[in-house]
């Protein structure tokens, strides 16, 4: 069963993702928080699988409240997918450095919603190659000139390919088909890449790319 933690300062909208959630054989609501501060507490408290964050809330915002989370060792587990009215939220940058799993327009389909809990549970890419080439034009946008990080030397020459691919915007898939592969091996070594840097997910790999300056902006295309 994955359990879910609900943060938003709307009750209208906890009730329309409640409603949803919990009509899944295989999700059940945990918790509802109306602010950041609750949010930390119950995440505490209830150790959910998910936490969906309102990024705009009073007492503590979702960031703050995700920063918090994501800081917490005890709290590792606990994913943090951040809610946006607009896709190009102007936090949803920060939201990622923040250390989110990824995000959601909150006027998303109902099994797109589905879809993403269960698959940011499973381990799996929640943000589209495409919202992922935003994410990092905004990030070459913003960033400093990188530093050559030793944390690299930690991965295969196989393993730095890859995750400069992912810092690239490319899928599993596309990576297989890349380096003449298949989507398991890719995602195998997607996934060893984040265990040895210490990445939570996809969404921090591609930031810690351009951090060590695996991936420059030019590389884009």
């Amino acid at each position: 069963m994955i359990r879910v933690l609900l943060a938003d300062d709307q009750a209208l909208v906890r009730a329309g993702f409640r409603a949803l959630l919990d009509a899944q054989p295989d999700i059940e609501v945990a918790g509802e928080a109306a602010d950041g501060a609750e949010a930390v507490r119950l995440a505490r408290a209830l150790r959910p699988d998910v936490a969906l964050m309102d990024i705009r809330m009073p007492e503590l915002d979702g960031l703050a409240a995700t920063r918090t989370i994501t800081g917490d060792p005890a709290l590792a587990a606990v994913k943090v997918v951040m809610l946006t009215t607009f896709e190009l939220d102007e936090y949803v940058f920060e939201a990622i450095r923040s250390g989110a799993s990824g995000f959601l327009v909150k006027d998303t389909e109902p099994e797109e919603l589905l879809r993403a809990v269960r698959s940011v549970v499973a381990g799996d890419a929640l943000l589209s190659p495409g919202v992922t080439r935003r994410l990092i034009a905004e990030f070459a946008a913003r960033s400093k000139a990188p530093e050559a990080a030793a944390e690299l030397e930690r991965l295969t020459g196989r393993e730095r390919e890859v995750m400069a691919l992912v810092g690239m915007g490319l899928s599993n898939e596309e990576i297989a088909r890349r380096l003449v592969v298949s989507p398991l091996t890719a995602k195998t070594h997607v996934s060893r890449a984040m265990i040895k840097l210490g990445a939570r997910d996809r969404a921090q790999l591609v930031v810690r790319a351009y951090e060590s300056g695996l991936v420059r902006p030019g590389w884009l295309g």
